[in-house]
């Protein structure tokens, strides 16, 4: 399928590119700083075998390669009051705990099944899943915050569409965490990544959250939304992230549904923006523990 053939001239600059700039555009590894790609990628993953003493290269195969719909589900439940969702990988978001378990933070982590052994319907109806299962688990939390990045923001970003009556739960959501995401997947589709995914257009349409929240009811009024995009993340990345940040922001001026916020982190790249989480000083890391505690 030719990206030539989906749309005009003029609507969106993804429409506007070759074949190989819009892959590079989805592919983090492509636009690290400080390494070459494969060396960033093997840092990424030798973070979290430390952090775990797991092995992901055994399990992650090439999906390393463009790490976007590849990966498992952590939660992080914060002891007594506060359950936090984290949606990364499950080995590379356990090197995320330390600086989270020194303010009392428990940590469970939950896989789900990657493309292309699971559809993205799939992975959505678990991750909903997962999250009512935490709020029945946990009922007296003091509030749940669901925390991803690159394809895990899509996944939490989704959570708030969810229709949680056919779950007999309402999560007690307080607060998400999109770090570097994709909330539009019709680009998806003409990148390699969609051969694992096998998305069509109704696929990509339903499943994202860009088109679909204006429509969304927050669970909380209070529940506050932060779009978080590194420096160094691709063009993409960062349209991606804006734009999103805009239908929410557009929707809190108009009918008060959303407490969103963006932030750009800078002189980071796709990988140290979740690597540096293992930094208790650091920004990210203090935002995310300001907004759970606050």
């Amino acid at each position: 399928m030719a990206i030539s053939d989906v749309g005009l001239p003029g609507e969106v600059p993804w429409k506007k590119m070759s074949a190989e700039d819009l892959e590079n555009q989805y592919c983090p590894s492509q636009w690290v700083v400080r390494l070459g790609a494969e060396e960033a990628l093997r840092t990424y993953s030798q973070i979290g075998i430390e952090g775990t003493g797991c092995f992901p290269w055994a399990t992650r195969e090439s999906a390393l390669d463009c790490p976007l719909w590849n990966g498992e589900l952590s939660f992080r439940s914060y002891v007594g009051t506060v359950t936090s969702v984290s949606l990364c990988s499950k080995d590379e978001s356990a090197f995320m705990v330390d600086p989270l378990t020194a303010q009392g933070v428990a940590v469970v982590i939950v896989a789900y099944d990657i493309a292309p052994k699971g559809t993205l319907d799939q992975m959505v109806d678990q991750v909903t899943r997962s999250v009512a299962f935490v709020q029945t688990r946990y009922p007296s939390n003091g509030g749940i915050y669901l925390c991803g990045h690159s394809a895990g923001a899509h996944l939490a970003a989704m959570m708030l569409l969810a229709n949680w009556t056919k779950h007999g739960v309402t999560p007690n959501l307080k607060g998400f965490f999109l770090v570097s995401g994709v909330f539009d997947l019709e680009p998806i589709m003409y990148t390699s990544q969609n051969i694992a995914l096998q998305l069509t257009l109704e696929d990509a349409q339903r499943n994202s959250p860009q088109l679909k929240v204006a429509q969304a009811q927050p669970v909380d009024p209070t529940c506050r939304v932060l779009v978080v995009v590194g420096q160094f993340d691709s063009p993409e990345f960062h349209r991606q992230s804006w734009e999103f940040y805009q239908v929410l922001s557009a929707q809190t001026l108009c009918q008060g549904e959303w407490k969103a916020s963006f932030e750009q982190l800078h002189d980071v790249d796709h990988f140290e923006i979740v690597e540096n989480l293992t930094q208790k000083d650091n920004v990210l890391t203090q935002i995310i523990l300001k907004t759970i505690f606050q």
